[in-house]
């Protein structure tokens, strides 16, 4: 954790620099998309001793966490904040995030997202210097390394020219790189070089579901790829109907875009409370309607929605999904299930719509995806244009993972 200000306000008080830190940290964190609410944890500093930080972490719903008296605690104005789902390790509070380290350069505070795909020999290197792990998540054993084989001191390019009025975007981390913000300016190291022969291999599914709209990847915002999908279903997947619609809220972006694409008017034909949907009958009833997913992964939840607009009194209900069908699991982090259970592997679109009760069913395919994908890139560096399908194609960027069963707790 680089010790200086969160933000770029002169803040008067502490309480004013604890509101910053835990607004921009903490709260936050309850805007993020499919990222699970298994457990969270927030560290701060207070600027002034490597030595010790703030934490609170535990398991359960971020509200139920960071109450009045836990934000109390987290004195200062830097930090880090971390919500979890497990992928690999179990769901205990053990394995709950960030954690804390102390070593001879100070104390150390890490939060990770994803997965090590070589974490069982990682495991072997950290056991076999001496080093007790306490947990069974991969990303202890990035702390641990860190504290093995810390790299060298920061070096590189800094940019003092962002002068912030509170939060500025500067640009994204590339993959394997390091940054150190401090209040002396930003300093960048690549720590990680990619072979020149491969590709960045960006996780499409990031544009397809797990990512908010307003985030920005590769210079484009989420909202504009997917409806950028949707124009590429309409052109892919036409069919006749009155109304195009949206599984709220995951296919809105795309449903507007095939409504575009198509000329058919979009209209909302769901709404939801508490997780329950409801149809609007006044605009479905007697119509043709598109409705526009995401994506389908075991098929469990549109079969009850195709219902339930049939009911309301729609002619034909005709199901776009604006990615193609999930074929295989994810190495990489996302918690995307077995192959036996996606739907998928099991039924083909001609069969997928006679199980769940549409007229008809089709999914936007793998070059389609791409070409939305990268049709407003706006990166510098083209060389670093990459996209991860595995989970589509399953072509692994990395290769599958040889699992060492020796290295099993």
């Amino acid at each position: 954790m680089a010790q200086g200000k969160i933000c770029g306000y002169a803040h008067e008080t502490e309480e004013e620099d604890l509101a910053c830190a835990n607004e921009s940290i903490g709260f936050s964190k309850r805007k993020g998309r499919g990222r699970g609410q298994e457990s969270a944890g927030i560290v701060t500093s207070e600027g002034r001793c490597s030595k010790s930080f703030n934490v609170v972490k535990g398991m359960g719903m971020i509200s139920n966490i960071f109450n009045d008296d836990a934000i109390r605690r987290l004195k200062g104005s830097i930090g880090i904040g971390h919500t979890r789902y497990s992928t690999s390790a179990a769901s205990e509070e053990v394995n709950c995030q960030p954690f804390v380290v102390h070593t001879a350069h100070g104390a150390l505070a890490v939060a990770h997202n994803g997965e090590l795909v070589n974490c069982d020999s990682l495991r072997k290197q950290v056991l076999d210097h001496g080093v007790g792990l306490s947990t069974h998540s991969d990303s202890e054993l990035i702390t641990q390394a860190l504290c093995l084989n810390p790299p060298e001191a920061l070096s590189g390019d800094c940019d003092d020219s962002r002068e912030a009025e509170g939060w500025v975007y500067v640009r994204e981390v590339f993959p394997g790189e390091i940054i150190e913000m401090t209040r002396h300016g930003i300093r960048t190291i690549d720590i990680v070089t990619r072979p020149a022969n491969k590709l960045q291999a960006f996780c499409i599914f990031e544009y397809v579901y797990f990512a908010r709209s307003d985030s920005i990847f590769e210079g484009q915002m989420v909202y504009a790829v997917r409806m950028q999908c949707g124009r590429q279903l309409a052109i892919e997947q036409p069919v006749e109907a009155d109304i195009v619609s949206a599984v709220p809220e995951s296919g809105n972006a795309a449903a507007h875009g095939f409504s575009r694409q198509s000329g058919i008017s979009f209209a909302e034909v769901l709404c939801k409370n508490s997780e329950k949907f409801g149809a609007l009958s006044g605009n479905v009833k007697g119509k043709r309607v598109i409705l526009i997913d995401d994506s389908i992964v075991r098929g469990n939840t549109i079969g009850p929605i195709i219902k339930l607009l049939k009911n309301a009194g729609a002619t034909e209900v005709h199901i776009r999904v604006a990615s193609p069908p999930l074929l295989y699991p994810c190495y990489m982090g996302i918690n995307i299930p077995t192959r036996e259970e996606l739907i998928a592997n099991k039924l083909n679109t001609k069969e997928l719509a006679l199980h769940v009760g549409a007229d008809s069913l089709s999914y936007l395919s793998i070059e389609g995806l791409i070409k939305a994908v990268r049709s407003d890139l706006k990166t510098k560096n083209s060389h670093r244009v990459g996209h991860c399908t595995a989970c589509l194609s399953g072509i692994y960027p990395g290769g599958i993972p040889n699992k060492d069963y020796d290295m099993e707790w």
